[in-house]
């Protein structure tokens, strides 16, 4: 087999963990991330809980950068404090690393279990929650599978006469080592993927244990880079977090490769094979910074604000970086295609105001003070001036001849733009009454209701991306099963009025004093998950699947 080949088969096998990492987490995301968020939250306050809560979000995610976001926006909205997010994600970077650990044994009987296992969950239903344990399931028999792959495509490596001279220069030159794990890290934008690879290609005899710890210090450097430069446009108080996990993980992966040069430290404690002592040294590396972080972490908090303070915009270059442009283009309103796309454009504006709205409002819900409930006021107003913008464009371009098709598009971003201003009034004028009402009282809901109304909220978001993607897609399928959503949702809003009344008949005291607020909550929710699952009905009219107000019966989307 030539060279080339071979290194065909081995991107095509690194692709493939990428791929199923992704899917995995992407999964886990769907099917339970408010739910893994509330937790979250809810054990920022203890330093050990924030260590243990950011170990086990890591382990379901599978990204310890995707932590380091989460807890970073968490920061920068204030629900969270940064010190506390410093030691979550220096948890994050523990549960990561176990995530390795579990992927080096020898898992090859989940490959046909968990894809013949998903694919059944994915295909046999249409329940959001079935479908995506699925996707988790063929996800992580994915990732085994490419694990296998690579093992299989690095063996005609041995036979490389190249392969030899590439290992004993990077061995000489183990700071060149030490930045290219950096880089293939940051290409991977995932550590246990890079690990992964070094591991599977050290247990092939490629890699020497001495330059597997250099090349996992460098990956650790690559690792702390990636959530700085994914955040490097957003607020200050949301670039805290990453950056302080640069200075600790990044600053310390530098410090350990010098020490280790120094003393060149014999590696046989780390494992007995190669590929253990690639894993064991990433897991110790991470332990060490956890524990040598945890009484630093003030210290390191207080550093991280001053270099985002250095490297914050001046406030012209700030207040220009949002402002707010629109597409309603004047010029255009004598072209109807191009001013209904401009129009399109900006209803798409409204569309993400409202998703920030409405994933921010459950927020508030557990935590709340005025300055958050007066931003989110603030949203509602952006949303009221570019609903009355975007009817006064749409009025004038219904002043030129339209065509049929022209028309009802016309109609159709009308009407979609006033229930997203309805939406937007829900979510300030009720449901943020709510939250007020809440606070002033002192309430809690019981453990159960909370988990109901997170639940009944993942939902109805969903529901809201998925009608956002049917306004401009105007996809038969996706409108179809959105209006089967809505229909799914009242059995669940009915369960969860059914649970509560259950709650209030067994006298729990919680459950009494925030029952008007619970029940009417769910009730906003349930009329905005009605609002926005009305923009697919002018899909369905157009393909014939809409009888009366109803969806006909036996209604199946057209094939594509």
């Amino acid at each position: 087999m030539s060279g080339s080949v071979v290194l065909l088969h081995l991107a095509g096998a690194v692709a493939l963990m990428l791929f199923a990492t992704r899917m995995v987490k992407t999964g886990v995301e769907r099917a339970y991330g408010d739910l893994l968020r509330l937790r979250l939250r809810a054990a920022m306050g203890n330093p050990l809980l924030a260590v243990l809560a950011g170990t086990g979000l890591a382990i379901a995610l599978q990204s310890s950068t995707a932590v380091t976001l989460l807890v970073g926006s968490f920061a920068g909205s204030g629900i969270v404090s940064g010190l506390a997010g410093q030691l979550a994600v220096r948890g994050a970077e523990i549960g990561s690393a176990l995530v390795v650990k579990l992927l080096t044994f020898d898992l090859s009987v989940l490959v046909p279990l968990c894809l013949l296992a998903g694919t059944v969950m994915f295909m046999a239903t249409e329940r959001r929650s079935w479908r995506q344990v699925g996707r988790i399931l063929i996800g992580i028999g994915l990732l085994v599978l490419s694990l296998e792959m690579i093992g299989e495509a690095s063996g005609p490596l041995r036979e490389s006469r190249l392969m030899p001279v590439v290992v004993d220069y990077f061995s000489g030159d183990p700071v060149s080592a030490y930045l290219l794990a950096a880089l293939v890290t940051w290409l991977f934008h995932s550590s246990i993927a890079a690990v992964l690879l070094m591991a599977t290609l050290a247990g092939r005899g490629f890699i020497s244990p001495e330059l597997g710890v250099v090349l996992v210090l460098g990956i650790n450097l690559g690792s702390s880079v990636i959530a700085p430069l994914l955040t490097r446009n957003a607020p200050p108080a949301v670039r805290v977090v990453p950056i302080g996990n640069l200075l600790m993980r990044g600053l310390g992966s530098l410090v350990m490769l010098a020490l280790f040069l120094a003393w060149e430290p014999r590696t046989e404690f780390l494992g007995a094979t190669e590929a253990d002592r690639i894993v064991n040294a990433h897991i110790l590396f991470n332990v060490a910074i956890l524990l040598i972080g945890m009484p630093l972490s003030g210290l390191v908090f207080r550093a991280s604000g001053r270099i985002v303070a250095l490297l914050a915009p001046s406030e012209p270059a700030a207040a220009q970086a949002f402002e707010e442009l629109s597409a309603l283009d004047e010029t255009a309103l004598d072209k109807p295609a191009q001013a209904l796309a401009n129009a399109a454009r900006e209803v798409v504006g409204v569309c993400e105001t409202v998703e920030i709205m409405l994933k921010r409002i459950i927020a508030l819900y557990e935590s709340a003070d005025e300055d958050a409930i007066r931003a989110l006021a603030a949203l509602d107003d952006r949303i009221d001036s570019r609903h009355s913008a975007i009817k006064l464009y749409l009025a004038r371009v219904t002043i030129r001849p339209l065509s049929e098709d022209e028309a009802l598009r016309c109609q159709e971003l009308l009407g979609a733009c006033v229930k997203l201003e309805q939406v937007g009034d829900i979510i300030v004028g009720n449901m943020l009454a709510q939250v007020r009402k809440k606070i002033e009282r002192g309430l809690e809901f019981t453990p159960e209701g909370w988990r109901e109304l997170v639940s009944f909220h993942a939902t109805v978001l969903a529901n809201a991306r998925m009608a956002f993607n049917v306004l401009i897609s105007r996809d038969a399928a996706t409108a179809l099963q959105l209006v089967r959503e809505k229909d799914r949702l009242r059995g669940i809003e009915k369960r969860s009025s059914q649970n509560h009344f259950l709650r209030l008949r067994d006298g729990t005291a919680r459950s009494v004093e925030t029952s008007s607020i619970h029940l009417d909550t769910i009730r906003d929710l349930k009329q905005i998950n009605s609002l926005l699952a009305s923009i697919a009905y002018p899909v369905l009219e157009e393909h014939g699947l809409l009888g009366g107000t109803r969806l006909k019966a036996g209604s199946e989307a057209p094939e594509a």
